[in-house]
């Protein structure tokens, strides 16, 4: 199957990086680089763009699709959690933009073996990067029922998790799970019919939590925001894509910290803890996808994009 992935928000995202002829820049979510390629299209003389995925098939997709900026690109199999030692290792210290569009792709959900969706009955798998040693079949079948508990209701938001964590350490005794299939029916009989009826498919909030929990997603992003802004030139922008609420809330609180870092009391007259502000939120709301985008693809309804911008003084 080709890798496809409709990228969203990307004028938008593109926009807001102010992308300089010159400049440097990561795409730390690279994907099928098509936010990359739109970043390549306003580079020139000594230009350069570095796209960073832990996905192999993403890397080679976009490896083909930048192949026409080849001499401008260099693509790195890593999480974006280490971007400070990949741009090290190159030789970068300083980068005039960072982009991540936190998604999964389309092509992650359409390849029913990397165990994704819910859709179709496949080995319960959810590697972003399949050299990763804990897939969704170690959480459902090692976990305790408390972790499951804790899992299923912070990370997927389940009003229901309880009873699916009770359930599936039940359909365990049996046997180990080993499908998206047997899942499903797991987390169907365990949420009340008439609350089945309404809000989307009944295993979409536990299937998002188990994919959080296998990939580490919002600890990695927790721990790149600081470090990412800190790698910006003055005037560099940092743009994030999120898809859910835990996501934007990290981004959103990470942003207003670095723009106000000030822990004094508020009854102090001048600041006495020394911290620096980084920067500014570009973004005092987050931007949207128009309605247009949203009927062109369907996946992009829950996007935010927040941008971040570092001050001048290059502190």
């Amino acid at each position: 199957m080709m890798f496809e992935h409709k990228s969203v928000l990307l004028e938008e995202t593109v926009d807001s990086l102010q992308v300089k002829p010159g400049g440097i820049y990561v795409d730390g979510t690279l994907g099928g680089g098509g936010h990359a390629f739109r970043v390549c299209e306003s580079l020139g003389e000594g230009g350069r763009l570095i796209g960073i995925d832990q996905d192999e098939d993403a890397l080679k997709a976009a490896a083909a699709r930048l192949e026409v900026y080849k001499d401008k690109v260099t693509v790195v199999k890593r999480n974006y959690e280490q971007i400070k030692e990949v741009l090290g290792e190159l030789g970068i210290s300083k980068v005039d933009g960072i982009c991540l569009d936190l998604g999964v792709s389309s092509y992650q959900l359409d390849t029913p073996e990397r165990g994704f969706t819910y859709r179709e009955d496949a080995p319960l798998d959810m590697r972003m990067d399949r050299d990763g040693e804990k897939t969704a079949a170690h959480v459902v079948n090692q976990y305790s029922e408390a972790e499951l508990y804790r899992v299923i209701r912070d990370y997927g938001e389940e009003k229901f998790a309880k009873n699916i964590a009770k359930h599936i350490v039940k359909a365990r005794e049996k046997g180990p799970l080993r499908t998206t299939g047997e899942l499903t029916e797991i987390i169907r009989a365990a949420i009340p019919a008439r609350a089945r009826a309404v809000g989307g498919h009944p295993a979409k909030r536990t299937f998002q939590a188990l994919r959080i929990e296998v990939n580490q997603e919002l600890e990695v992003l927790r721990n790149s925001i600081d470090t990412m802004i800190g790698l910006l030139n003055p005037g560099g922008r940092l743009a994030v894509i999120t898809f859910h609420s835990l996501e934007d809330r990290i981004v959103k609180t990470k942003f207003r910290e670095n723009e106000n870092p000030c822990i004094c009391p508020p009854d102090f007259p001048v600041c006495v803890c020394g911290r620096k502000s980084m920067g500014r939120v570009v973004t005092r709301k987050p931007v949207i996808p128009t309605e247009e985008e949203v009927e062109e693809n369907k996946r992009s309804k829950s996007s935010k994009l927040r941008v971040f911008e570092r001050s001048g003084q290059g502190l």
